[in-house]
């Protein structure tokens, strides 16, 4: 079946199965920075925007993606780069596996919670797992990237 998406601001059309999943749609079509993880929603790391709402792609149907809006870490380049500047100055960058989805969800957060609390940040990020951090130091660059303005 055809399905119509619009890809970081670019309309698309995919040929998917039924029981296709949103994850593997997209990486058909190059898009690297989504990656595989849990296959189960657990881990984050396949983490896309849909219609501006952090989803986990890897269980989402591409059918449920018809007419939506998706967007990647290739659509939001440069607050992925004001991140990754606050992951570094804080130490928080590790292997980088996770860091398109977190920063994903970021975006996210910061659309939908004005002035997030520590509490509010540490609640919202809860579903992006990290193998490689003690997250404190990511905790500390996405509280200065929050912040920061620019």
């Amino acid at each position: 079946m055809r399905i119509n998406i619009e890809v970081n601001g670019n309309l698309k059309t995919y040929d998917v199965a039924p029981d296709d999943y949103l994850l593997d749609t997209l990486r058909a079509d190059n898009i690297f920075s989504i990656k595989r993880g849990c296959e189960t929603s657990s881990c984050g790391v396949c983490t896309v925007l849909m219609d501006g709402k952090a989803v986990q792609s890897c269980t989402i149907l591409s059918v449920k993606a018809e007419g939506h809006k998706i967007t990647t870490i290739e659509g939001h380049q440069k607050e992925a780069k004001k991140l990754s500047e606050h992951f570094g100055h804080q130490g928080a960058d590790q292997c980088g596996y996770c860091n398109s989805a977190l920063a994903l969800t970021v975006h996210a957060m910061k659309d939908e919670i004005k002035e997030p609390t520590n509490e509010d940040i540490k609640e919202y990020l809860v579903g992006n797992l990290c193998r490689c951090t003690g997250y404190e130091a990511q905790h500390r660059a996405i509280k200065l990237c929050l912040e920061d303005d620019e």
